[in-house]
């Protein structure tokens, strides 16, 4: 038996997230049906990250034990050939018997992006949160870049977890705006706004209810040290709403 390390990229739009679940068709579940006739037996494969419906990623770490002699190399074109379109096998090692994909990682670093522009683009819709109010992307910035250090993120966590450690900490927290000219005059300016975090781990929705209490930041509805008192472990209902999904991404993970 062999421990495999692979590395996944896939658009969760129409998954009902990494996890294998009674009904509806998961990340976790088309991988492991793709090993399955490989090793003639049920292949358990674990995540790095349980992204949620409609979250992507495009560094997701799996891991899992394999009888067959295939190489990596194989392994990975085997996979591609037995998965959807919307999921890819980028590479496949060989992994320490004690490896486990989740357990094993240092870190992990999201990225959400979000399109400030008075009319959505239809390119974008998949992959971006739009938000057609005028935002203070300043304050906005000034926000989001509180959350790095060591804190309690209870107030970013999904409502009624049952976590009871909710420290974590975030050691890079890093903003960038791009600017877009699709829309053309009429529309006025486009701009995208990604929100990136490496952290040693991340509560339930945190990256969402985060993204979606600095949006309140930038609509003028809450200041960006109003952050600060959140971190040292508020309640839920004092943040902002949960940002929808399709705009998070897991972009890699550390060991």
């Amino acid at each position: 038996m062999r421990i495999i390390k692979l590395t996944l990229a896939y658009d969760g739009t129409d998954f009902v997230g990494w996890q294998r679940q009674a009904d509806g068709l998961s990340v976790q579940g088309v991988v492991e049906a793709a090993l399955a006739p490989l090793d003639e037996r049920p292949v358990a494969v674990a995540g790095a990250g349980r992204t949620d419906a409609g979250v992507h990623a495009r560094g997701q770490v799996a891991s899992f034990g394999l009888e067959h002699a295939i190489s990596p190399s194989s392994l990975v074109r085997a996979i591609n050939a037995r998965v959807p379109p919307t999921v890819r096998a980028l590479s496949a090692e060989h992994a320490p018997e004690d490896f486990h994909a989740r357990f094993s990682a240092r870190q992990k670093t999201y990225r959400y992006a979000l399109l400030a522009s008075p009319i959505a683009d239809p390119f974008t819709q998949r992959y971006a949160w739009h938000v057609a109010d005028r935002l203070d992307v300043a304050a906005m910035v000034d926000a989001f870049r509180r959350v790095e250090g060591c804190h309690d993120f209870s107030a970013f966590q999904v409502a009624g977890s049952d976590v009871r450690d909710t420290i974590r900490t975030v050691s890079a927290a890093r903003a960038t705006v791009r600017s877009l000219d699709w829309c053309g005059t009429q529309a006025g300016r486009a701009f995208v706004l990604a929100f990136e975090l490496t952290g040693d781990g991340f509560l339930r929705h945190m990256v969402r209810s985060i993204i979606g209490t600095v949006v309140e930041v930038g609509r003028g509805r809450r200041e960006p040290a109003s952050i600060d008192g959140l971190l040292e472990g508020a309640p839920r209902s004092e943040a902002g709403p949960t940002a929808p999904p399709q705009g998070l991404c897991l972009l890699r993970v550390t060991y």
